[in-house]
């Protein structure tokens, strides 16, 4: 009984994060907005540490990450034929944009949604004190007029993100969550998730009221992507969506994030010391990771806080995450 005492405490001591490099440097030790990190290699969690008081299953702020969650169940939702393709027309789904005189806009696309690429823009959709309390803000946004053609350019766009749950809504006929939660989260033993609605009803897709989720299951979502999209035996959502995630085929420069980031279906697409990298990324440091050259996953959950949030986001990703990645080449892939 005692040797398997031991075994049990180790095993839990290695998954709740054993010393590391990291752990001792002070850009986590003194980092008072980091608040849980879980990292993966080849199915099985390698280091899952929580900071600052927070615990292993407190559900956070996923924040723009939420757009990642919704291309999934995209995915999803194209694999059961409840949407025809990415190259569907908008306007098949949301009428509304059948009735404007600008026939550019009946060429807007699910791709070009995922792609920040639809060319919807408006100042006012930047406001968040604005856009947040807009009774229809999915309405306003299909109101108005192009910057530019559909396709062409990327103008990062929250609120044409949240048409993601539109159009899962009105294609499945069933709320985007219930959606996730019978076809994503159940599969995925993903049990509690808080995920508000706009005003218009709709749960939000553009991540500024957010799914909460905890790290770890986070990182699940990671892990099913590098895994052809099976989870456990399961084929969750078709190695092609999987694949296509990971290696869109049309990336667009991404405003921020990483020198030399590609922006394509609400991921980021970056070469690292010699490794593909395709990222998710939040406001304030929220990340979900994916390394395919090191069948490695890395989710991190951070304070959302608008005073600090560019700062945390830029030493995690600058800072943390050199090491991080450091650590599970060195350690882990031997």
């Amino acid at each position: 009984m005692r040797i398997i005492t031991f075994f049990l405490l180790f095993f839990s001591t290695l998954t709740a994060g054993a010393q590391t490099a990291f752990d001792t440097s002070s850009l986590v030790r003194d980092n008072r907005g980091i608040y849980s990190l879980v990292v993966s290699v080849k199915d099985s969690i390698i280091y899952n540490r929580s900071f600052n008081g927070k615990k292993n299953d407190d559900l956070f702020n996923s924040q723009s990450l939420t757009k990642n969650i919704c291309a999934v169940l995209i995915g999803i939702a194209i694999d059961k034929g409840f949407i025809p393709s990415l190259d569907v027309p908008v306007a098949n789904i949301l009428p509304a944009l059948k009735e404007d005189p600008d026939k550019r806009r009946q060429l807007i696309t699910l791709r070009d949604i995922m792609n920040q690429a639809s060319g919807l823009w408006h100042e006012n959709l930047e406001r968040l004190d604005i856009y947040l309390n807009m009774t229809d803000p999915s309405g306003y946004v299909l109101k108005q007029p192009l910057l530019s053609d559909p396709g062409s350019e990327l103008h990062y766009n929250n609120a044409a993100s949240h048409l993601m749950s539109l159009i899962l809504t009105k294609a499945t006929r069933q709320t985007t969550f219930d959606f996730a939660r019978k076809y994503l989260f159940a599969p995925l033993d993903i049990r509690q998730v808080e995920w508000p609605k706009m005003k218009d009803g709709y749960h939000d897709a553009s991540g500024l009221l957010s799914v909460h989720m905890s790290t770890v299951d986070v990182n699940k979502i990671g892990r099913l992507l590098l895994n052809n999209g099976r989870y456990k035996g399961r084929q969750v959502v078709s190695q092609k969506w999987a694949q296509l995630l990971l290696t869109p085929t049309r990336t667009y420069p991404a405003p921020w994030g990483l020198t030399n980031t590609t922006y394509g279906l609400t991921f980021y697409h970056k070469t690292f010391n010699g490794e593909a990298v395709t990222y998710g990324m939040g406001w304030g440091g929220q990340f979900l990771i994916l390394i395919p050259g090191l069948d490695a996953v890395v989710s991190v959950n951070q304070d959302v806080n608008d005073q600090t949030a560019i700062r945390q986001s830029n030493v995690f990703m600058e800072g943390i995450f050199p090491m991080v990645f450091d650590w599970i080449k060195m350690e882990h892939t031997k």
